[in-house]
């Protein structure tokens, strides 16, 4: 196994550019196939007053990816609507490794708590 290094930390930002980020907890209702990608799968998420549909890269990351529907998460919900693969996804699942080369993990509450919830 290769010892992990930590990449370097990114220059430093004011406390109100992360400010501008909306990161909430959701639950995942539904995982559905995304047709024309072999990587991204559709989620149909519950943020208490509204559902979105976020597309994430998730397909080849885990034996079963319906697993997780159920569970709750972290997402950034004030990214502008993107289309990936013939499909709109209106926010990003928020998860941990992916950038460092690690197949994911989520970045989920200790405990229950409202779908909605702020971070930060």
């Amino acid at each position: 196994m290769n010892e992990f290094k930590p990449a370097p930390v990114k220059p430093l930002i004011p406390f109100s550019t992360f400010e501008t980020l909306d990161i909430r907890v959701g639950t995942i209702q539904k995982v559905d196939e995304v047709a024309r990608s072999e990587k991204l799968m559709k989620l149909t998420v519950s943020f208490g007053d509204h559902t979105r549909v976020i597309l994430a890269g998730i397909k080849q990351e885990r034996a079963n990816p319906r697993e997780i529907e159920g569970l709750q998460a972290l997402f950034v919900v004030n990214l502008e609507p993107r289309k990936m693969a013939g499909e709109i996804s209106e926010g990003m699942l928020f998860d941990i490794g992916y950038a460092d080369g690690i197949t994911p993990v989520f970045a989920v509450p200790e405990r229950s708590v409202p779908d909605g919830t702020r971070a930060g």
